[in-house]
């Protein structure tokens, strides 16, 4: 079967699958899901443009995808002027001082030639910059902290329409990106993957306890959304309206008490399908572009020669290209695009949950996306991240169905039998695991390879 049919019969699945899970279930879980699968196959994205553009390992998914989130509450939620009155000059003090230290740790460098004395002053530069601006950043965080913790104790943001985050978180993550690549893309591929991995849990440690910041574990809720909440459209009579008009037959043979109750509870549920709908045209729209772009980036003269140094840097570095410099943009992209979603994910769920980033779930369950789908092939990554998210979310309720019926001649009282039903949650990394080990023994390209092309 040619790769293109291919495609078209993977895309046709997915379809396929969807639509049986609105049948099936309900077309609230289904949309619910789509909405992940968009987030999760954007993300898929950002780590194919790193890994199967120029062979970057980077185990520190989780960690821009934390930054991301990070953008929603500083664009979206409005700023706390009592916080910034105690501590926002304190803060002030502490970016001066940090710009001063950098400047000065140049200065020393470019000025002073290498030896004892430039170690010693350097060091002693360090030192007294570092307490200095432990001196005011901990009285300025401890001072903002302390109001109303309760509810705010954090600064809060700009106030400012929550799409914004979208490029924002994007931005951000690209400038996390470029201080970790300036530091680690020089190392050998096994020891990127260390250093990316170890960084980004330091990114996820700050979000978690620098309260000033992001309020750590006490979460940000209620964050602004760019569509209509719930609550507003079952108050709206022009969606009520609407509601009553589609729902016209349903409710034509019921009177008094009963077709109110009835009209209210399609208003209820048809408002999550509204709210859903609008978020997935959002999130569609973007994964368009930016798989459009993607797929731009990768058939131009700059992806084929990403592709040439991926196959073989020495060569590549021998016919004058800088391998360090392209790897750091590589890696720049790949992070910015999973730093969008990051602050997709974030307007999704309307809160910032520091707690709930975890690399299972945004490291190793992406790279699971595109290694089954495919890497170096953009489709490809779109298709493992619907159906990998597919499976993550069918794998417990469906292994709980399939346990249930396995032991269904035992006692209900049977210790085997409780014990394998209380093991259905275990069933999802059972089966990601199992997914890999099949992909890999009969299509170690993956589902969708990567299109062999012949040059010109």
């Amino acid at each position: 079967m040619s790769l293109k049919n291919r495609t078209i019969l993977s895309y046709a699945a997915v379809a396929l699958l969807l639509i049986l899970t609105g049948f099936l279930q309900s077309w609230s879980v289904t949309l619910v899901m789509i909405n992940l699968c968009l987030i999760s196959a954007i993300m898929a994205l950002g780590v194919n443009i790193q890994w199967g553009y120029a062979g970057l390992f980077s185990a520190g998914t989780v960690g821009f995808t934390a930054v991301g989130g990070l953008a929603g509450v500083l664009i979206s939620e409005a700023p706390i002027y009592e916080a910034w009155g105690v501590g926002g000059t304190g803060l002030a003090i502490t970016v001066a001082l940090l710009v001063t230290l950098v400047a000065t740790i140049f200065g020393v460098m470019t000025l002073m030639t290498p030896g004892w004395k430039r170690r010693w002053v350097l060091t002693g530069t360090v030192l007294i910059g570092y307490f200095l601006i432990r001196l005011f950043f901990d009285e300025a965080t401890d001072a903002i902290e302390k109001v109303d913790p309760a509810s705010a104790g954090f600064l809060g943001g700009l106030g400012l329409p929550i799409l914004l985050s979208w490029p924002v978180g994007g931005l951000l993550a690209a400038l996390v990106a470029w201080g970790i690549g300036k530091v680690s893309l020089g190392l050998r591929a096994d020891y990127l993957a260390i250093a990316t991995l170890g960084i980004g849990e330091i990114v996820i440690a700050v979000i978690k306890n620098e309260d000033w910041l992001s309020r750590g574990v006490k979460n940000v809720a209620g964050l602004d959304r760019p569509v209509p909440r719930e609550i507003d459209l079952q108050e709206s009579p022009e969606f009520i309206s609407w509601v009553e008009r589609i729902h016209s037959g349903a409710l034509e043979a019921l009177t008094g008490d009963e077709r109110a109750q009835a009209l209210r509870d399609f208003v209820q549920y048809d408002s999550g399908i509204f709210v859903k709908l609008c978020f997935m045209a959002l999130f569609a729209v973007v994964l368009l572009i930016l798989f459009w772009l993607a797929q731009r980036s990768l058939n131009s003269p700059w992806g084929r020669m990403m592709r040439a140094i991926r196959d073989n840097e020495v060569a590549a570095e021998a016919m004058g290209k800088n391998v360090t410099k392209r790897h750091l943009q590589t890696f720049i992209l790949g992070a910015a695009v999973v730093g969008i979603a990051g602050a997709m994910l974030t307007t999704l769920d309307g809160q910032l949950t520091p707690g709930t980033y975890n690399p299972l779930r945004y490291t190793f369950l992406i790279w699971v996306m595109v290694i089954v789908g495919g890497s170096g092939n953009n489709h490809g990554s779109v298709i493992g991240a619907f159906l990998i998210w597919f499976a993550w979310v069918q794998a417990e309720p469906a292994g709980a169905w399939f346990l249930d019926l396995v032991t269904s001649p035992l006692a209900e009282d049977n210790p085997v039998r409780l014990h394998l039903l209380d093991s259905a949650a275990h069933m999802r990394p059972f089966l990601m695991g199992l997914v890999l080990l099949l992909v890999m023994r009969f299509s170690p390209k993956g589902i969708l390879p990567e299109p062999v092309r012949v040059g010109r």
